[in-house]
């Protein structure tokens, strides 16, 4: 009978390193948690930004001050500042929730109400293009917020954030295409029926 061969089918070692290495990936757990700290942060940010945009509102008298922006200005950027709060909280919850279902571990809702629609069908390559798209909503936010001070703003800084944005842009575009061309690639069809 010859010997048994060290490394092969059937042996013990493969095993455990392949069961160690999928197990490694409940070491990101530690990151997802952190985005929840980080998810507080901007609770806390929201708040500060509400209360500011009360103060302005109703606390300020109506005189304006020399050399400040109106109030509707003022106003106008606050409201916009709490939008890119939201947005920057909804794609920490994207990275949060499809993230750990993606590479961590199933999470089990039974059906529950409140499970997000994209939960269902998220995968590495959904989760990139909605990441995109929710940095391109961000970045539209900065990018008005920038032309709102448009007067007091250098023109190469509006410049930059205008070629930056639309690389945003052509990066998503380029991302969704790559995922259109992966869903209606044989393979991945042929792996959807088996």
């Amino acid at each position: 009978m010859p010997p048994k061969p060290a490394f092969g089918p059937g042996t013990a070692r493969p095993k455990s390193l392949g069961y160690l290495m999928f197990a490694s990936r409940w070491l990101q757990v530690p990151l997802y948690l952190g985005l929840i700290v980080a998810q507080a942060v901007y609770v806390y940010q929201f708040a500060l930004e509400l209360w500011h945009l009360i103060e302005t509102v109703f606390l300020h008298g109506d005189a304006p001050v020399a050399g400040a922006p109106s109030r509707e200005v003022v106003v106008m950027l606050t409201v916009l500042a709490l939008i890119d709060v939201v947005m920057i909280s909804n794609l920490l919850i994207m990275v949060i929730i499809g993230g750990y279902e993606t590479f961590v571990s199933r999470i089990d809702l039974n059906d529950h109400p409140d499970e997000p629609e994209w939960l269902s069908h998220v995968n590495a390559n959904v989760l990139k293009v909605k990441l995109a798209t929710a940095i391109i909503g961000i970045s539209s936010v900065h990018l008005l917020q920038t032309f709102i001070r448009a007067s007091t703003t250098p023109n190469d800084k509006i410049m930059w954030q205008t070629l930056m944005h639309l690389a945003f842009v052509v990066s998503a575009v380029g991302l969704a295409y790559i995922d259109r061309l992966l869903s209606t690639s044989p393979a991945e069809h042929t792996r959807s029926h088996l």
